[in-house]
């Protein structure tokens, strides 16, 4: 993987039709990666869960939005909690991506990515 840093905006150096902002709460759940496509991953980052935030600085930008297929492909699991969360970690998305781009596979991917401690498993991991 090619990567740069700058303090310019993604906004400045790519077309908007070429963005895609993940955000969990996008209802597009991602099927594919497509290269001619460039993906904001933690375009928004902070200490606290801030629900439909991402969501609502994609629209004000005119910019697509995805979501990984986590509901299409994951289980919910039984867990004392009841908790289950969508929301990753910039690292733990990339290693999602990252796994897909490889296997292009969505289970694997998931899988290499999303903690046992977010509630979701793939459906024969659950017993």
């Amino acid at each position: 993987f090619q990567m740069d840093t700058t303090e310019e905006s993604y906004l400045d150096l790519f077309p908007l039709d070429a963005i895609v902002y993940l955000t969990p709460d996008s209802e597009n759940g991602k099927y594919y990666i497509d290269p001619n496509k460039v993906y904001v991953l933690g375009g928004l980052v902070d200490e606290s869960i801030h629900k439909k935030l991402t969501l609502q600085r994609a629209r004000e930008q005119s910019l697509q939005t995805a979501r990984l297929p986590i509901r299409e492909y994951m289980v919910k699991t039984v867990n004392t909690k009841n908790y289950h969360s969508e929301t990753l970690a910039i690292n733990q998305v990339f290693d999602v991506l990252s796994t897909y781009y490889e296997t292009r596979s969505w289970p694997a991917a998931l899988k290499a990515g999303v903690s046992s401690g977010k509630g979701y498993a793939l459906p024969d991991a659950v017993k």
